[in-house]
């Protein structure tokens, strides 16, 4: 099918003319106007009687432009007019589709016009061109794809909609399996209802068509190419989609309402039935096996969405080698909820980044028209809830949730788009909820016009059995024997018969989680940390590695002077803050492990120190430092990122669930920007284990310290996350030496358990002399160090004269250490705290009672005094005679002042050696 769009855009005097200069020499103009414009010759000599080859003096008829026009407006428009509402009228959109808006009248409409041909028909009246494009965009499928500016994008999709059969022409099997998913989604809606009455389930009724669709994208996407779907929703729906999609059992489900079976509360506290994940392997309609996963969410709705993808992100790598066609990541949105939360936005704005693309997402809308108790008008100012597809110029189908084959046919087009394009696509099924927010809420005190319309309205198996019938595509009989399945089926599970529970084989990263220690609540199991030291020989390997540029490799100015201060630290085996960290990537890389590091600056670091990738200064390729080292080394997939925290902190938490093997990292730009994502670290990071028993080993890296750069670029709020710490649930460092940091990073990947670890990382100490480490301190022998004693008292009898002691973390100690240098104090100990999360209570506590148990206690901070970690290190000891220096307390982080930083800050020093 051609696109005359180049017409359209013509000015009619320009149109005129390039017909005359046609009708002289059909040769003398493009080939796209000549094949319009013979077109038009042959339609007009056919309507005139003539043979073929016999001229014609008729003229173009001027309204054929005004018909394309009107084309045009049905495929940029056609949607706002579309009958998309099962219960109610749209409202009004002003779509200018009448007659009049094209300068046509009721007089044309028996007139024949040859642009009919641009939507495949012959020569139509233009009665008959208008009832097909309303059957095509105004019917139960109104479809948004104007805004797409790929070309092949859009005539891909309009030649689909366009070309297919009106009626949809699904087989009589196809319609009996959609009726057979009604059944199913209404029968168990229908099971929980009689049996659960009032008791919070979320249910699906009114958008039972959902699982016909999912149904149908699954089957349509296995008989493709893809071997697993990964899925994110919220709670509505949820139950429904695991027992009738994920082939959950109802006997699991009713344990889990009944409360029959008590879980282990050994560890963990669980999470409510509706929150929970689950993964099944499911035969699909052609027969053919695929993986399904329902990953776990809170109540914080569209927060799964990032780790939906990161999951989905980590799978293609590990297992599919980054073939996207093969993994499929589906999310369900609520309407309310699509339109309003940002994390959807940033989700789909990083969707085609090399660091997170996918392969595109189906977005699955159960549009229910209402957000809780809140109308659609009240809840967003966008024509439709789905406005984020702009962002990545994806189609929007808009369809009738009542018209479950509309749907069905919406939603395989949409994978079908999906697989071709690997872009996303979104599907608002427009559809209603049966009950309030939850079943024991009363919708009408707030809704009571919209529960007029749904009380008296027929579920979508009613409706779709209905129609079948009318249509002649069942008879009657067989409509009564599908209607007597439906009642023996609910009967059956009401009688709780016997399930047979699906099989399920592990894949690869699975079972690597299932060899892990589970429920670690052993103080043991983390003290001491293990030895992670290198052999020398892998350690000069590396550094060597790190040390050699490509030979065609043209370094800027700036980095050969790097260089040479690397090497004048090296030719003392010492090592900065920068490479210590590059060595513990490069070891792990050398044992197979691969590393992903994601931030928004993190190839060269915010602080410019890790230059962990180089650009050419005559080519500007990249060069990535850690690559080739060998030739069965791990992969370091390192990228900076969008300017978000939400949804990449979500996308590395859900690329870490994928696999215990490799190591995960993201980086704050600063620590104090963290807390945009804060959703993340209270509902995945902290808590996942404890809710859902999902292991993570993600690393954060949030740079933290006060330098005088202001309230926020000075705090990663320490104490926000020491006070999430309990049952092990994660580990909470604020390291001072390089070797210590390559043992903590190593860490990660060598005890038999995963934890996420929270590191308050350095800004200041990246170049400070003193934060240096020499090799062999990261040889064998060595591992990482929850607390330091001072250097200067290494045995009982030197620490005699010690009548002060202070307690301190991260940078502050180099300050307090400058100043004990500077007065010579011998009377003065400071010991650091590098690990404050498993606190290391024996430890400490053996080395005071040990050296210092008569000294006077301090604990140094640089935050404020309801700030950092004071009140957590003093829960510890409340009965002990220990005092505070810090900033005094205050609402704000930091002073935006230098100056009276700096005030604040000798204070605190004069203060810890008055």
């Amino acid at each position: 099918m051609r696109d005359f769009s180049y017409v359209y855009n013509a000015h009619p005097s320009f149109i005129e003319a390039m017909f005359q200069q046609y009708k002289s020499d059909p040769n003398s103009v493009e080939d796209g106007w000549r094949v319009f414009f013979d077109g038009f010759e042959f339609a007009s000599t056919s309507m005139n009687g003539h043979a073929e080859g016999e001229t014609s003096s008729s003229a173009i008829n001027p309204k054929e432009f005004q018909v394309f026009s009107l084309i045009k407006g049905f495929r940029n428009r056609g949607h706002l007019l579309s009958k998309t509402n099962p219960i109610r009228d749209r409202r009004d959109r002003k779509p200018h589709l009448n007659l009049a808006d094209f300068g046509l009248s009721d007089a044309d409409l028996d007139t024949r016009f040859y642009i009919g041909k641009e939507v495949g028909l012959n020569n139509p009246t233009l009665r008959e061109l208008i009832d097909h494009l309303n059957m095509v965009y105004c019917h139960s499928i109104g479809i948004e794809y104007h805004h797409i500016q790929d070309r092949e994008k859009r005539r891909w999709l309009r030649t689909r909609m366009e070309g297919r059969e009106i009626t949809l022409g699904f087989s009589k099997e196809k319609k009996k399996r959609i009726l057979s998913k009604l059944n199913d989604a209404v029968v168990f809606e229908k099971f929980l209802h009689t049996k659960y009455t009032g008791q919070k389930r979320f249910s699906l009724e009114g958008g039972e068509t959902a699982i016909a669709a999912l149904d149908a994208i699954i089957n349509k996407a296995v008989d493709d190419k893809v071997e697993e779907v990964i899925i994110g929703m919220a709670h509505r729906g949820r139950l429904n989609v695991l027992v009738n999609i994920m082939q959950k059992t109802y006997e699991q489900i009713f344990n889990e309402f009944e409360g029959t079976v008590m879980p282990d509360l050994s560890f963990g506290d669980g999470d409510v039935k509706y929150h929970l994940g689950y993964s099944a392997i499911v035969e699909t309609a052609s027969g053919k096996d695929v993986h399904l996963k329902l990953v776990p969410n809170p109540s914080h709705l569209e927060s799964v969405d990032p780790v939906v993808e990161g999951f989905a992100r980590a799978k293609s790598d590990i297992l599919y080698n980054g073939d996207h066609d093969k993994i499929l990541p589906i999310l369900i949105h609520g309407d309310a909820a699509v339109a309003g939360q940002g994390v959807v936005y940033e989700t789909v704005q990083m969707s085609q980044l090399d660091g997170y693309k996918t392969g595109g997402t189906i977005h699955f809308v159960i549009n229910n028209q209402i957000g809780f108790t809140t109308d659609f008008e009240d809840a967003r100012s966008s024509t439709y809830c789905t406005a984020a597809a702009n962002v990545v110029q994806a189609p929007v189908f808009h369809i009738n949730g009542d018209d479950p084959e509309a749907v069905v046919f919406a939603v395989e087009l949409a994978t079908e788009y999906r697989q071709k394009f690997n872009s996303d696509v979104f599907i608002d099924m427009v559809c209603y909820r049966r009950h309030g927010h939850n079943e024991g809420d009363d919708p009408k005190f707030t809704q009571p016009e919209m529960y007029k319309y749904i009380d008296s309205h027929k579920n979508p198996r009613e409706v779709y059995a209905d129609q079948l019938v009318e249509w002649g595509s069942i008879t009657k009989k067989e409509a009564e024997e599908l209607e007597q399945v439906f009642w023996d089926k609910l009967q059956e599970r009401l009688d709780m018969v016997k399930e047979t529970k699906m099989s399920y084989k592990y894949q690869e990263p699975e079972q690597a989680w299932r060899k892990l220690n589970k429920n670690v609540m052993d103080p043991k199991d983390y003290f001491p940390s293990p030895d992670t030291g290198v052999e020398r020989k892998t350690l000069d390997k590396i550094v060597d590695h790190l040390m050699t540029l490509p030979e065609n490799f043209t370094p800027l100015g700036k980095v050969n002077r790097l260089f040479k201060g690397k090497k004048k630290l090296l030719a003392d085996n010492n090592m900065d803050w920068a490479m210590g960290e590059l060595l513990a990537y490069g070891s792990l890389l050398l044992e197979g492990r691969d590393v992903r590091m994601t931030g928004q600056d993190v190839k060269r670091g915010t602080f410019s120190h890790r230059h962990a990738v180089l650009r050419d200064s005559k080519t500007y390729e990249e060069y990535n430092r850690l690559s080739g080292m060998s030739e069965d080394q791990g992969e370091y997939r390192i990228f900076n990122s969008l300017l978000s925290e939400f949804a990449v902190l979500g996308f590395e938490y859900g690329y870490s669930m994928a696999t215990p093997d490799n190591l995960v990292i993201w980086e704050a730009q600063f620590g104090d920007f963290y807390n945009g994502a804060q959703t993340i670290v209270d509902q995945y990071i902290s808590a996942a284990e404890s809710k859902w028993r999902r292991m993570s080993g993600l690393v954060m890296l949030l740079p933290h310290g006060y330098e005088g750069q202001g309230p926020e670029h000075s705090s990663a709020r320490l104490e926000r996350f020491l006070q999430m710490c309990a049952e092990f649930n994660m580990s909470v460092c604020n390291v001072t030496k390089p070797a210590n940091f390559f043992h903590l990073l190593r860490r990660q990947l060598a005890r038999p358990f995963r934890k996420p670890l929270i590191v308050m990382s350095p800004k200041s100490l990246l170049r400070h002399p003193e934060c240096i480490s020499n090799i062999t301190d990261f040889e064998p022998g060595n591992r990482f160090q929850e607390i330091y004693d001072d250097e200067d008292y290494p045995t009982k009898a030197k620490a005699k004269k010690v009548e002060r002691v202070l307690f301190c973390t991260g940078k502050i100690y180099y300050d307090l250490l400058k100043r004990k240098r500077e007065e010579n104090r011998q009377d003065v100990a400071i010991i650091r705290l590098e690990q404050l999360y498993p606190f290391p209570l024996e430890q400490l506590n053996q080395l005071v009672d040990e050296k210092y148990k008569s000294a006077k206690a301090y604990w140094v901070q640089e935050e404020p005094s309801n700030m950092g970690a004071w009140q957590y290190f003093w829960s510890f000891y409340r009965n002990a005679d220990i005092e505070l220096i810090s900033r005094k307390s205050s609402a704000s982080p930091a002073t935006g002042f230098k100056k009276v930083h700096d005030i604040e800050q000798q204070a605190i020093i004069d203060m810890a050696f008055a």
